[in-house]
């Protein structure tokens, strides 16, 4: 496994990529509301994006046909942008984007409601982003990367919530989909010493019912298998010797 510890050169355009990503999807967020429709959504991502001189990384990724991966309720991931699909009010939708600053990727996920939402889905929402959080705490040189799979698995399983199996977290830079993988659950072994200068993509994925998943026809959306909700929080996070950077919450634009 060939994974890459970036320079300070590096670690400046990410920076960049991450604070103009965490824009992005700040923008969308203050942007949806019922009544928009999916499309809509992309539509606006990739004009921000655009407007900094990025491009979007998941745009033609693999065949992707959009910019952001718009998932709606038991949509986990991947969902495909439609001008058919309208946001109702108390639904919940998973935004996951990515930019490309001058050959570098920062790549990031929210799940956001769309105007008021149930308890049980805020709860879930609640406790899909404080898994990154719970996860990040072992994010530092020297811990094992199963340190931080670990402790996300613990504390959505806490309630009784699914921890998607089959798709995972990674390592990013120049490419968007880097090694290691970083799974949201137990490996049962400690894997890779992590070491300062690597930049991981840590991103839990939790669902209300079950872990297990099912692919749509369309080969991309990715939905729960029970049909309960789904939600996403990633950041792009760099190691260090101390506390981690996070890349993709930088406000500084």
């Amino acid at each position: 496994m060939a994974v890459s510890i970036k320079s300070h050169r590096e670690l400046d355009l990410m920076r960049e990529a991450g604070k103009i990503l965490n824009f992005t999807l700040r923008t969308l967020e203050k942007e949806i509301h019922p009544g928009m429709s999916t499309w809509d959504i992309d539509r606006i991502g990739e004009e921000t994006i655009r407007s900094f001189g990025c491009v979007p990384s998941f745009l033609n990724y693999n065949g992707y046909p959009a910019s952001i991966c718009v998932s709606v309720n038991d949509e986990v991931v991947h969902g495909i942008p439609d001008k058919r699909h309208i946001l109702q009010e108390g639904d919940i939708v998973s935004l996951d984007a990515g930019v490309i600053y001058k050959g570098y990727h920062a790549d990031a996920a929210r799940t956001v409601a769309v105007g008021e939402i149930s308890a049980d889905a805020r709860k879930l929402m609640d406790v899909t982003k404080q898994c990154f959080f719970e996860g990040i705490k072992y994010a530092r040189a020297g811990n094992h990367l199963n340190d931080i799979c670990k402790a996300v698995a613990n504390y959505a399983e806490s309630f009784g919530y699914g921890v998607v199996r089959d798709l995972v977290g990674h390592g990013i830079g120049t490419h968007l989909h880097e090694d290691p993988e970083v799974p949201n659950f137990n490996m049962n072994r400690r894997g890779m010493r992590l070491r300062p200068g690597m930049t991981l993509a840590i991103e839990p994925m939790i669902n209300a019912g079950t872990w297990e998943v099912e692919w749509l026809d369309d080969d991309w959306t990715v939905v729960t298998a029970d049909g309960a909700l789904s939600a996403h929080y990633e950041n792009t996070v760099l190691i260090t010797n101390g506390e981690p950077e996070i890349f993709t919450l930088n406000d500084s634009l």
